[in-house]
């Protein structure tokens, strides 16, 4: 039972993250320019969101949920703005692929941004409720257990997809010049500026 629900967890977490959405160009770009490791990082703040809005719908939690949705317009217009802030950002920085500078990069600050963008995003919380209600309302039965077990395979499934697309990328990276780099960075940039702008056309008041 126990692997079973880690399993469905697993595959319902890689189906969340594989969809092509602006944390997936952060991490290609941050993987193409500074390695596969930093693109992971990238890639692990959305995982640990995934798995905090699983802990919100598996433990019932709606309360929470009720909250969320009814500030979704600020979130996203949040969420819109620091897209468009990070596009910007990403389009006029330059490339530096020394070994002091990956090492001095701010981990936790990559972490952080892409936990609390993909935290902006509360419909997401719809998918999970209706995941959990699908499966049979496991925390409603009191079998919290049971949903821990799920949440933590959403977890690890969410984070695979980012380690596979990180570690794929360096076969990309290892054909690239330093001056396709520089066009990496500006094709990323203006992508995700068209994420932010997308988010913030979509706000219904």
């Amino acid at each position: 039972m126990e692997i079973n629900l880690l399993l469905r967890g697993w595959i319902f977490g890689l189906a969340i993250a594989a969809p092509v959405g602006p944390i997936g160009v952060l991490c290609i770009r941050q993987t193409l320019a500074y390695g596969w490791f930093r693109g992971f990082i990238c890639g692990l703040g959305a995982a640990t969101a995934d798995a905090i809005y699983g802990c919100i719908a598996g433990f019932g939690l709606t309360f929470i949920t009720d909250f969320l949705l009814e500030q979704k317009i600020w979130l996203r217009l949040i969420g819109g703005i620091f897209l468009c802030y990070l596009g910007v950002k990403t389009f006029l920085t330059r490339i530096k692929t020394d070994d002091a500078q990956v090492k001095n990069a701010n981990m936790v600050g990559l972490y952080t941004s892409t936990l609390l963008l993909t935290l902006t995003n509360p419909a997401t919380i719809l998918t999970f409720a209706a995941i959990f209600s699908g499966m049979g309302s496991i925390a409603t039965q009191g079998n919290y257990v049971s949903s821990v077990i799920l949440v933590t395979g959403i977890f690890f499934g969410s984070g695979f997809w980012w380690l596979l697309l990180s570690m794929s990328m360096i076969l990309v990276k290892a054909k690239l010049a330093l001056t396709n780099l520089k066009w990496i960075n500006r094709i990323s940039g203006v992508v995700i500026i068209v994420f932010g702008l997308i988010a913030l056309v979509s706000i219904k008041i």
